[in-house]
C-alpha cells in the first residue's frame, strides 16, 4: 500500500502537468487574441486537424493555399491587394494557433497515458481526464465551426460562435485547473467556508464579464466610441435598443454590446473592491488572504488596460494583454473560490 508521502509525490505530478495544459491553454488564448486583431483568423481555408501539421514547403505549397485563399470573401472584398508574399504574414499566425492546439493534445495524451498505466491516476478517476481531453478535441471542432462562419458571405466570424469558442477554452482551462487545485490541496472536510457562496457570484460575475467582452471582440465594438466614461457625447448612446426583438441589441448591437461590457466591468470591480475591503476582517484560509490581495490588483489592473485599449481604439498589443488579464483575474477568482470550498 502506498505511504502518504508518495500518494502527495504523485498527485503534485500530476498537479503540476495540469498547470502546464492550463498555462498552454492560457497562451492558446492570447494568441488567438492577436490572430484575431490582426485579422489572420480566416487566412487558412481548409481544415486538416490530422495532416495539418506541417506550413506549405515548397513555392508550390505557398501557392496552392494562396489560392484557396484568394476564393475566400475576405481576399474578394478585403485583401483583393495581397500577393503571396503578404498573405504569409498573416497565414503564420493562424498556422501557429492551431499548432499549439495540436500540441497540446499531444502534451494532455501522452502523460496521461503514463500517470494511468503508472497508477498515479486511479481507475476511478481516469473519466474525468478522459473529459478533458475530449473537450480539447470539440474546441477544435468548434474553432473550425467558428471559421467556417466567415468564409461564407461575410469576412468576418459569427460573434456567437466567437464568444462559444473562447467560452469552451475558459470552461477547459477552469476544469483542469480545478482539479489541479483540488491534487495540491487536498483535504476531507465537506465545510463550505462562509465566503464561499459569495466568491462563488464573484466568479460567476467575472465570467459573465469575461463572455461580454466575446461579443465586444466579435462585433469589433471596440472600434466605436472610444471615450471613457462618455460614449461620445452620451452616458447611453442613441439606438441603444434599435433592434427588434429587444434581446437581440444585448447580442447583435455593437453599441449595446460596449455599454454592456463598461457596465459589467465597473460592477465587477466594485464588487471586488467590496468583497476584498469585507474580507479583510474575515478569519480565512491561510492560502486565500494573498489570492484576494492579488484579485484587487489585478482587477484594476484590468479596468485600467480595458479603458486604455478602448481609448487607444484597440490596438493589437493592448487588446491581447486585456484578454490574457480577463484569464487571469478568472484564474486567481477559481483560486479564491477552490480555497473557500472545503474548509
Amino acid at each position: 500500500m502506498k505511504d502518504l508521502h508518495q500518494i502527495r509525490l504523485q498527485n503534485r505530478a500530476v498537479a503540476i502537468w495540469l498547470l502546464i495544459c492550463c498555462a498552454l491553454v492560457f497562451a492558446m488564448v492570447v494568441l488567438g487574441g492577436v490572430t484575431r486583431l490582426t485579422g489572420s483568423g480566416l487566412s487558412m481555408v481548409d481544415w486538416r486537424p490530422l495532416m495539418g501539421w506541417l506550413p506549405p514547403m515548397s513555392d508550390a505549397d505557398w501557392q496552392r493555399v494562396f489560392d484557396l485563399y484568394q476564393q475566400s470573401p475576405e481576399f474578394l472584398i478585403v485583401n483583393s491587394h495581397m500577393d503571396v508574399h503578404a498573405f504569409k504574414g498573416i497565414f503564420w499566425l493562424e498556422f501557429l494557433h492551431r499548432l499549439l492546439g495540436r500540441t497540446i493534445g499531444i502534451v494532455f495524451l501522452v502523460p496521461f497515458i503514463f500517470f494511468f498505466a503508472k497508477r498515479y491516476i486511479k481507475a476511478a478517476e481516469w473519466p474525468k481526464y478522459l473529459l478533458m481531453f475530449i473537450l480539447g478535441g470539440m474546441q477544435g471542432v468548434l474553432g473550425w465551426y467558428m471559421v467556417k462562419s466567415g468564409l461564407v458571405d461575410m469576412p468576418h466570424v459569427s460573434q456567437y460562435r466567437l464568444t462559444a469558442h473562447l467560452v469552451a477554452a475558459f470552461v477547459i482551462y477552469a476544469y483542469m485547473f480545478w482539479v489541479a487545485m483540488s491534487l495540491l490541496f487536498p483535504t476531507d472536510s465537506r465545510n463550505e467556508h462562509p465566503w464561499y457562496k459569495r466568491s462563488l457570484a464573484l466568479t460567476i460575475l467575472t465570467a459573465i464579464t469575461i463572455i461580454s467582452g466575446g461579443f465586444v471582440a466579435g462585433l469589433k465594438a471596440g472600434k466605436i466610441y472610444n471615450t471613457f466614461p462618455m460614449m461620445g457625447d452620451y452616458w447611453v448612446p442613441p439606438g441603444t435598443m434599435a433592434l427588434e426583438p429587444f434581446w437581440r441589441n444585448f447580442f447583435d448591437n455593437m453599441t449595446t454590446v460596449q455599454l454592456d461590457h463598461r457596465v459589467l466591468a465597473i460592477v465587477t470591480l466594485c464588487a471586488v473592491i467590496a468583497f476584498w475591503f469585507k474580507t479583510r476582517t474575515v478569519e480565512l484560509p491561510t492560502r486565500s488572504r494573498p489570492a484576494i490581495n492579488a484579485l484587487l490588483h489585478t482587477a484594476v489592473l484590468q479596468v485600467v488596460l480595458g479603458i486604455t485599449t478602448l481609448i487607444m481604439s484597440v490596438p493589437v498589443i493592448l487588446g491581447a494583454t486585456h484578454q490574457g488579464v480577463a484569464m487571469l483575474l478568472f484564474t486567481v477568482s477559481l483560486y479564491i473560490l477552490h480555497s473557500l470550498r472545503r474548509v
